[in-house]
């Protein structure tokens, strides 16, 4: 298995902050939009960018976590069935500019799940999506990031593999890993 480094912790936070002024400079001062991270992993990439920009506009934005296992079109088809994680989202999406935020964009198929299992908190006015890893050239839809940290050449035998301390690794680190033949 070859791993090679794509972003380390101190480019994976300049490249936080670059994010957080791309949103800033495109909804201002976030009247009526909401941040939805994608559970599992999503999550701690959302977490951080409400954090900056929490601290960037000195106001508090909502977060919801949304977890998309029962609307993945893949779910009846697997020999064991995914862990479905908690969606939490404490407010209704109505008419809200929704920013969907995940780490790792691969086929699209997630994000296709994640439309379909938002409905249920409201209609919104706008959906974005922020992804810090845009696997180019591995996409099965037409889905395309407004936000993107990194976009990175890839096969479908490779794979991203995205550590955050949050998580418990040493370092936050992002690795584009091949296995060997």
């Amino acid at each position: 298995m070859e791993k090679r480094l794509i972003l380390d912790t101190d480019l994976l936070q300049i490249t936080i902050n670059r994010l957080v002024e791309e949103l800033i400079e495109n909804h201002k001062d976030f009247q009526n939009t909401v941040l939805i991270g994608l559970q599992p992993r999503g999550v701690f990439l959302a977490q951080r960018i409400q954090k900056r920009l929490n601290e960037r506009l000195n106001k508090e934005l909502p977060l919801g976590l949304l977890d998309t296992t029962f609307y993945r079109d893949d779910f009846r088809r697997r020999d064991t069935p995914i862990k479905a994680n908690a969606t939490d989202i404490p407010f209704i999406i109505e008419d809200k500019k929704v920013i969907l935020i995940d780490d790792v964009l691969f086929t699209g198929r997630t994000v296709r799940a994640a439309l379909d299992a938002m409905i249920a908190f409201g209609r919104p006015k706008l959906v974005e999506l922020l992804t810090f890893i845009d696997r180019k050239y591995t996409r099965d839809l037409p889905i395309q990031p407004d936000y993107v940290g990194q976009r990175v050449n890839t096969i479908k035998t490779q794979r991203v593999l995205v550590e955050w301390t949050d998580q418990g690794a040493e370092n936050d680190k992002i690795w584009l890993v091949t296995k060997e033949e």
